[in-house]
């Protein structure tokens, strides 16, 4: 098991710091962030509540809310995990599925998690337009 864990650990700090295909540790983050600002923005628009904030309290809407996400990220997150499986073989000449999926979790849902709730906190007070979520009383 130490084995296992040394191996994960050296080659996960060996993409970042040497070898080819580095420009995919700034790309894959910044296309999660830029779906994570777009989907942030409809929300704010619909008035619905922070993306991740939604998904850890709303229990009724869940599965509804993690398609959602998955919509936005989902071809990032798997370009991310290609990406990774691309460069196994070409440096490491085999490839490690747990390694590719937890680069594809690190480069494209962590961003996207957390800037899709900022974008739609921010952009709220920003569009005079919105809706406002609580009912009026009459």
């Amino acid at each position: 098991m130490d084995e296992l864990w040394n191996r994960f650990t050296t080659d996960m700090l060996t993409r970042v710091t040497t070898g080819p295909m580095k420009f995919r540790l700034v790309l894959q983050p910044l296309m999660a962030t830029f779906f994570a600002i777009r989907a942030g923005l409809a929300d704010a628009r619909t008035g619905k509540r922070p993306y991740f904030w939604k998904l850890v309290s709303d229990s009724g809407h869940r599965k509804e809310t993690i398609e959602n996400g998955w919509k936005s990220v989902g071809r990032v997150f798997i370009f991310a995990v290609v990406l990774d499986v691309i460069y196994q073989l070409w440096q490491l000449h085999t490839v490690y599925p747990i390694q590719a999926f937890t680069v594809a979790v690190i480069l494209a849902i962590v961003p996207y998690l957390i800037l899709r709730g900022i974008t739609t906190r921010l952009a709220r007070p920003g569009l005079p337009h919105l809706p406002d979520p609580t009912p009026h009383r009459r």
